[in-house]
């Protein structure tokens, strides 16, 4: 791979990802490799322990009427 392969990829990379992305990879990057490395390593002292979430409390609405126990009841009074 000569030095013109280098620069046109260089090139091409510019100009599908523009000069402001380009900018903000270094430094995410960079915090990247270092949690890595952190985890890694097994410091855990600056992970800060996360409490589980609460249960989740489901409700459901009450069971409809059945419809012939209501008809039923319907002609009983009505008599």
């Amino acid at each position: 791979m000569s030095i013109w392969h280098l620069v046109i990829l260089l090139v091409v990379v510019v100009v599908v990802f523009g000069t402001g992305r380009l900018a903000k990879i270094g430094p995410d990057l960079g915090a990247a490799i270092r949690g890595f490395k952190k985890s890694m390593s097994g410091d855990e002292a600056d992970v800060p322990a996360t409490k589980p979430a609460a249960p989740e409390v489901l409700s459901a609405d009450p069971p409809a009427a059945d419809s012939t126990t209501q008809t039923q009841r319907d002609h009983t009074q009505s008599k």
